[in-house]
């Protein structure tokens, strides 16, 4: 069974997300910002981490640096609903800093 990790500060995104991945029959753990996800990821690697880019205490971009840094084969998913650049900004820049695949928030559960 894959282990994932998400990473988001919205309690209600990420408790949906954790819920379907949970159904679809993965093993699934949630934390609600960067520097918990790295020090949860150095605990127990996961085998995916899907990491939001807007986020407080650690945004997305800095745990995507540390992470590809400390563990350059992790694979890792990045998500964003915007910000004042709007979500395609950040999301390239995720992809250039090494997230495997991107999302704009909201998607569906088919992507």
């Amino acid at each position: 069974m894959a282990r994932l990790l998400i990473i988001d500060d919205d309690d209600q995104f990420r408790q949906l997300l954790r819920e379907m991945l949970v159904r679809e029959g993965y093993q699934v753990e949630a934390v609600s910002n960067g520097m918990e996800g790295i020090q949860r990821y150095r605990e127990n690697p996961a085998d995916l981490i899907i990491t939001d880019i807007i986020m407080p205490e650690k945004e997305g971009v800095e745990t995507i640096l540390e992470l590809k840094r400390d563990f350059p084969g992790v694979k890792i998913i990045a998500i964003s609903g915007g910000g004042r650049i709007g979500p395609e900004g950040y999301l390239h820049m995720a992809e250039k800093l090494g997230a495997a695949k991107t999302f704009a928030k909201p998607f569906g559960r088919k992507e």
